[in-house]
């Protein structure tokens, strides 16, 4: 299959963060909600929060998505989406802030429930975002970390994998190649190389079953290094044929 290029990727992109503004346009939070004054913010800092379409600072929006302790979450959410979404593309959003921390401010808010139009707008745009991050030779974050907010933010990992693997691209078998190191000693260790807020075990064995069959493929037809398709060959073996293999790379758990 013929990825999009570029271009189109981005102007997919634009157009769902222009209809996160339309449909979230005019969101608040709940006026009831309130929060800790000494450990979240002020009260003037809250009422923000209850005005519609009022940007916020960067500060505030840090620790609005950050607190896990809302009363309304989902609310919550849909008043700072446009601009949490926008802020995250245009990478504006803290880099030591976890992938996986950031898909659960995504999972906190049961988007998946939301009406129709709203949660189609949410998805829209996580799909958006990751089909030009696949493409795009400097994301604002590596492909193997959106993934992990991907797959938090929607508790599933297939589609995002099979989205990559029907993508023909350099660019894309670059973001895979980076993925395969960036992986396999966690999961040579039958370890998901992030902390998943649910079903940790079938992520990871899917996770690896997918490295072990189409990445290897994959890889080796781009030219990967010996070195690395042996890491990611071992995927495949079990028990003590893999840490016995003349090529395993000595990784100590």
């Amino acid at each position: 299959m013929t990825s999009p290029d570029q271009p189109d990727a981005r102007r997919r992109l634009d157009s769902a963060l222009d209809r996160l503004a339309v449909v979230f346009r005019g969101m608040t939070a709940d006026p009831d909600e309130s929060n800790c004054t000494c450990h979240w913010g002020s009260a003037e800092d809250l009422a923000r929060l209850k005005t519609a379409d009022v940007a916020l600072d960067a500060d505030l929006l840090h620790r609005t998505w950050r607190a896990s302790d809302w009363q309304e979450g989902p609310a919550v959410l849909r008043r700072i989406l446009p601009q949490f979404a926008a802020a995250l593309v245009g990478g504006r959003i803290e880099s030591w802030c976890g992938a996986e921390e950031i898909g659960r401010c995504f999972a906190r808010g049961y988007w998946q429930e939301w009406p129709d139009e709203q949660a189609a707008a949410v998805g829209e745009f996580l799909h958006s975002w990751w089909a030009c991050a696949l493409v795009d030779p400097h994301p604002v974050r590596p492909v193997h970390e959106l993934l992990v907010l991907t797959v938090e933010a929607t508790g599933t990992l297939g589609p995002w994998l099979g989205t990559w693997e029907a993508l023909d691209h350099p660019v894309a078998d670059r973001h895979l190649a980076e993925a395969a190191d960036a992986w396999e000693y966690d999961l040579l260790g039958d370890r998901l190389p992030w902390s998943a807020w649910e079903d940790e075990e079938e992520k990871r064995v899917e996770l690896t079953a997918w490295m072990a069959g189409h990445a290897q493929t994959r890889l080796r037809a781009r030219g990967a290094s010996e070195d690395l398709l042996h890491r990611i060959r071992l995927l495949g073996v079990t028990g003590p044929e893999r840490w016995y293999d003349p090529h395993w790379p000595g990784h100590t758990y």
